[in-house]
């Protein structure tokens, strides 16, 4: 006698609403991110007068990214999503500000420290990620995360596009030139915030908890007890450092090949695209074949990539930085799935910044080493570089899954982790 089939848990009645909030703010995020580093290492360059500090812009954003994770993940655990992210967003806009003034007095000791604190705008943009889970069903988890990570494509390719209009507002208003580009990075923080106070109702964290008994003292996260959330963050981490190692130099490599600024520019822009279009794939691939499974893909597809820089002519490096995002992405979609749900869910967001954290220290670990990397080994070497890191990424992907049937760590069936 067939056994009948396994009824699939109802979707919240809320996820619907709480998913269209993230994703408008996702966009819109992405946006003030696209604007800002876009124009940022020609405005430290032109504030300190020196082109070999224009590189602190991406570094400091990242840093500031990193360091408020587990601050806004402490918020969130505390007052819920919506107080946490859009304080992350008030924190970017904040910095925005700051950087236009900065700017507009041509002062980098001011410039700094506004990349920093434009961070939060990252910060949200990857807590929004987790709070895309917080009322998912098991077998939608991978899909709902994905689909906000997939909504940063909007932001990343219109942000860009916004540079040269908001340099032209900039100079109406009288700001110096570059400056104007911050205004729209704030304007876009202005509205985030403004969604996610405003419509981030019923907060889908604090509804997750709704029926379960409220402790007197928050639960503390030891990441040593927990070693398949160790392994889940360090395969997201992993797979981030590969990323951003090869990305962050090979436009200086394509230069220094002769390579004309049409060609570098495409050749980034086939590594966005392979960073977030194909994300919402790489989500149903999580749900329908496991975890495990996409993110041993996605090192595959790393390693496919460093292959490609290495065997390829110049002329095609397209290919290898195109395949280098889908890697990525697809490491870090069914990597933060599995984070998502590594542990019981009172430590959920604890972990989630700690993720949060450690990805972003480890990129900006992997974009500092690059330069000398490249100096002392050529491009070449630096890609060579990148496959023990790789391979960190495959084994811990293994160790967060293992055991899955007895104790699944997306809370699903065994083939959703396998």
């Amino acid at each position: 006698m067939t056994a009948a089939p396994k009824e699939q848990p109802a979707a919240h009645p809320a996820q619907r609403r709480t998913l269209t909030v993230l994703s408008i703010a996702q966009a819109l995020g992405g946006l003030s991110n696209g604007v800002a580093l876009g124009v940022g290492s020609l405005l430290v360059a032109q504030v300190t007068g020196r082109e070999e500090l224009a590189g602190l812009a991406a570094t400091l954003l990242t840093l500031g990214g990193a360091a408020l994770a587990v601050p806004l993940a402490k918020l969130a655990q505390r007052r819920g999503r919506r107080v946490s992210l859009t304080t992350g967003a008030l924190l970017a806009l904040a910095g925005a500000v700051t950087l236009a003034v900065g700017g507009a007095l041509d002062a980098p000791w001011i410039v700094l420290p506004g990349f920093f604190v434009l961070g939060g705008a990252m910060a949200v943009n990857l807590q929004s990620r987790f709070a895309a889970t917080d009322l998912s069903t098991p077998e939608r988890r991978g899909r709902d995360l994905a689909l906000v990570v997939w909504m940063t494509t909007i932001g990343v390719i219109v942000g860009p596009n916004l540079i040269g209009p908001g340099d032209a507002l900039g100079v109406s208003l009288g700001l110096p030139s570059l400056v104007g580009a911050y205004v729209i990075s704030a304007a876009a923080m202005a509205v985030t915030a403004a969604v996610l106070w405003s419509s981030l109702r019923p907060d889908p964290l604090l509804e997750s908890r709704m029926g379960v008994p409220v402790e007197a003292e928050a639960p503390r996260l030891r990441l040593a007890a927990h070693p398949r959330a160790l392994a889940a963050v360090v395969a997201v981490a992993a797979a981030h450092a590969t990323m951003v190692g090869v990305m962050a130099l090979t436009p200086v490599h394509l230069d220094h090949a002769g390579q004309a600024l049409g060609v570098i520019g495409f050749t980034m822009s086939a590594h966005t695209a392979g960073m977030y279009a194909l994300s919402p794939v790489f989500g149903w691939l999580t749900d329908r074949v496991g975890a495990r499974a996409t993110v041993l893909a996605g090192a595959g597809i790393l390693l496919l990539a460093v292959l490609a820089n290495l065997l390829l002519p110049v002329a095609l490096a397209p290919v290898g930085l195109a395949l280098l995002g889908l890697g990525w992405s697809a490491s870090t979609v069914a990597g933060s799935t599995l984070v998502a749900a590594a542990v019981e869910p009172r430590l959920r967001p604890a972990l989630q910044g700690r993720s949060d954290l450690v990805m972003g220290l480890s990129g900006a670990a992997a974009g500092a080493a690059a330069g000398p990397l490249l100096g002392l080994a050529g491009y070449g070497g630096l890609n060579l570089a990148m496959l023990p890191v790789i391979a960190t990424v495959a084994v811990a992907a293994v160790l967060a899954t293992r055991s899955a049937r007895a104790d699944s760590v997306t809370g699903a069936t065994a083939p959703t982790t396998d």
